[in-house]
């Protein structure tokens, strides 16, 4: 019986082993996404020296290297040199500009024209009642005057230009060397001029609208060196520096106040008001030149400056005393803390080639979008760099810009921007809602601070903004899914929902609910030969879907008018077994041309179809979309796409769709692909055209949301390590504190 019961017990002890290999081997297998997080946690990335690999170096008066140091209420732009010593130079290239997101004129408006002199009344065929909408009128008389003036007004301020002043200005600039210390905000600059070094420090205080310098040379001390402030008129142009130089009489640059070490500038523009307050150290003085044009003289080899730029009147303890190596510490410290907190990518274990530069694009994509977006209003497509579109906001953007903060990591950032919506645009898209005879609130698209309505004969007819603000509220439930945050949103997705649901039709044969009157995210389908996007149908089936379950979190019932609406809408377009860009109208674009007009439009600019996949979470397959079906779209996006027509975005949105579809091979390809518009510069900003647009960081904040969701997944995603990327071995990604995509 003792032998028996041995025997059992070794028996049992083998069993017990077998199960704990067993478990182990089945552990190892499905739970490689766990094991290899612990590994990382264990090994932490050193964020210091990823950063340092990618500093951006630059060693000529490139027009297009510009670099910026800010902090997302304000950012200023400069050259070679450190400062803005060559505006004119650089204007053609990324100009040299201080921006922030409070700077903003109008013009007088001196015909005392008003906004509903931009309306047009609009009876869609598909409706009942006519709709109001801002357009652009080109027939001259008060329309056309008061479409000119409410496109350009309120335009971004170029705040001022700071730069250094060379006795010798023919005298050209060698040993250029200059570095942007991303780790500690800083920018270090050096040149030789007249035979003599200067050495420029540069960085944006955290805190405050400032930006201080630091330059040493002999050059100072001899009087053949000094500090140039200019100030200009705005321009008003589309997209430019703002800088116009030809109306000294339009404007005034006032020196208000001067002590031994500091000066307090006014600048007064028609209606607008706002100062410069200048703190500096040792023995210096600030002399007006002319109208607009001040320079600061030092005594000795070095200077060190504040320049700090105010909405309104400061206070005399401004003027207390400046010390730079204090200032300096307050930058490191900020930039040191900043980069160790949110998530983070470590590409330094990769062995495919492309590796370094899809980090280096990424790096700098965090700063620049750090620097530029990470404000209480929506940022411009060109943010705190220069001008485009009068420096105006466009809302469908807002998804780029704002979307990758709550995926890297900073909810918080994404969470300042909210309250713009609710608190100070909201009015206005109800007001916009009620116009055109509809429930609930309708966002604008391109805008204001102040949430003014740009007249656009494409703008006011787009529709995708508008599940953004859905999606925005979602992401934030997702970081914190707490009662306060639905109380804190609830409305803003309630009432967007509501304009969604009582703007579509129903096609009384079908009985579906159709999308018409719009103008697609596929800007070159028109509202007036199309309709039935397929990016925005399925946007509005996301749009609607979680505004009920945010209904149902908030212990409240389904609508069932939204209900009935899911249930109804119309399918994705196709032909010839793939998705196609809309429907079209009867002979939508002339009878003799009409096929081979569409067939070239239908394929331009953004390939949007793919958003319906990349951008919305994978439960629309099956529902809203054939994964068979995407697949066969995207390999015939690849294939045939106009790609020189294409922006910035599309390369992220593009990757997305791959990268759920199971094909991480061309989610990379495309993120890498050699076009004209998926070009970064040595800043990293996007590039996109040399003639106006010189950088677009809608590109950047793609980029960013597509690395996210190729390293740490989304809903459904296989439970693998880096699902977006190629597991072949060549893309050993490491990262921390990533958020899946939905």
């Amino acid at each position: 019986m003792f032998n028996g019961l041995l025997v059992n017990m070794f028996r049992f002890s083998i069993f017990i082993i077998f199960l704990l290999f067993a478990a182990t081997v089945v552990a190892d297998d499905v739970d490689a996404v766990s094991s290899a997080t612990i590994q990382q946690e264990r090994v932490p990335i050193n964020r210091k020296a990823v950063l340092s690999c990618h500093n951006p170096l630059i060693t000529s008066l490139d027009t297009l290297s510009s670099l910026s140091v800010g902090n997302g209420h304000f950012a200023v732009t400069v050259d070679a040199t450190g400062m803005q010593t060559f505006p004119e130079h650089y204007a053609n290239g990324v100009p040299l500009c201080a921006m922030s997101d409070w700077g903003w004129h109008r013009f007088p408006n001196v015909d005392n024209l008003r906004e509903e002199e931009t309306q047009r009344s609009i009876r869609f065929p598909h409706r009942s009642h006519d709709e109001v909408y801002a357009v652009e009128y080109k027939q001259g008389g008060r329309q056309q005057a008061a479409t000119s003036y409410f496109r350009v007004n309120p335009h971004r301020l170029n705040l001022g230009t700071i730069g250094l002043s060379i006795s010798n200005g023919q005298c050209p600039l060698s040993d250029i060397r200059q570095e942007l210390q991303l780790y500690d905000g800083l920018l270090s600059s050096h040149f030789v001029t007249e035979g003599k070094p200067v050495d420029v420090l540069t960085a944006c205080m955290p805190d405050r609208d400032a930006v201080i310098y630091q330059i040493k040379s002999p050059l100072l001390r001899d009087g053949h060196l000094a500090v140039s402030l200019r100030f200009s008129y705005p321009t008003g142009r589309h997209a430019d520096d703002a800088n116009d130089w030809a109306k000294p009489e339009r404007h005034t640059s006032r020196l208000i106040r001067q002590t031994e070490h500091s000066a307090l500038i006014q600048r007064t523009l028609d209606s607008t008001i706002y100062y410069l307050s200048l703190r500096w150290e040792g023995n210096a003085a600030l002399t007006e030149v002319e109208p607009h044009h001040f320079k600061l003289y030092s005594r000795s080899g070095k200077l060190s400056f504040e320049a700090y730029y105010c909405q309104d009147l400061p206070s005399e303890n401004t003027e207390s005393t400046f010390s730079f190596s204090d200032a300096l510490k307050a930058v490191h410290h900020h930039w040191n803390s900043n980069w160790q907190k949110g998530a983070f990518v470590d590409f330094s274990q990769c062995t495919d080639p492309r590796a370094s530069e899809l980090e280096r694009r990424v790096v700098l994509s965090q700063y620049l979008t750090l620097i530029n977006c990470a404000n209480d209003t929506p940022p411009q497509e060109t943010g705190l760099t220069y001008n485009s579109w009068f420096g105006r906001p466009h809302l469908e953007m807002t998804w780029w810009h704002a979307v990758h903060f709550a995926l890297w990591g900073r909810p918080e950032i994404l969470e300042h921007l909210m309250p713009w919506y609710s608190d100070i645009a909201y009015s206005k898209a109800e007001e916009i809602a009620r116009r055109q005879g509809y429930r609930g609130v309708r966002w604008m698209k391109m805008t204001d601070p102040w949430a003014g309505e740009a007249p656009s004969n494409v703008g006011s007819f787009l529709i995708w903004q508008q599940p953004h603000v859905i999606y925005m509220a979602e992401q934030l439930y997702r970081a914190n899914p707490t009662v306060e945050t639905l109380n804190q949103y609830s409305k803003l997705v309630e009432e967007t929902a509501e304009w969604m649901a009582d703007f579509v039709c129903r096609d009384s044969i079908t009985g579906q609910f159709q999308l018409r009157g719009v103008t697609a995210m596929q800007e070159s389908m028109s509202k007036d030969f199309s309709y039935n996007h397929p990016f925005e149908l399925a946007y509005w089936r996301y749009g609607l879907l979680t505004a009920q379950q945010w209904r149902l979190r908030q212990g409240l019932q389904r609508c069932v008018e939204w209900n009935t609406i899911i249930s109804n809408l119309s399918p994705l377009p196709q032909s010839d077994g793939i998705y196609t860009a809309g429907e079209p109208l009867s002979s939508p674009l002339g009878e003799s041309e009409g096929e081979s007009q569409w067939s070239i439009k239908s394929r331009s600019d953004h390939p949007a179809v793919l958003g319906a996949c990349g951008l919305l979470p994978s439960s629309m397959a099956d529902t809203v979309y054939s994964p068979l079906v995407m697949e066969k779209t995207l390999q015939w996006v690849l294939d045939n796409w106009r790609w020189e027509t294409t922006w910035g975005w599309d390369y992220g949105m593009v990757a997305m769709a791959a990268a759920r579809l199971g094909q991480p091979e061309k989610a990379v390809d495309i993120l890498l692909s050699d076009f004209t518009k998926n070009r970064y510069l040595p800043s990293g900003h996007n590039f996109q055209t040399a003639d106006r647009l010189r950088l677009y960081l809608p590109g950047n904040g793609a980029l960013l949301t597509a690395i996210a969701m190729m390293c740490a997944g989304w809903d459904g995603a296989p439970a693998v390590m880096n699902p977006g990327f190629p597991s072949d071995g060549r893309w050993n990604v490491r990262w921390e504190g990533l958020k899946p995509m939905q």
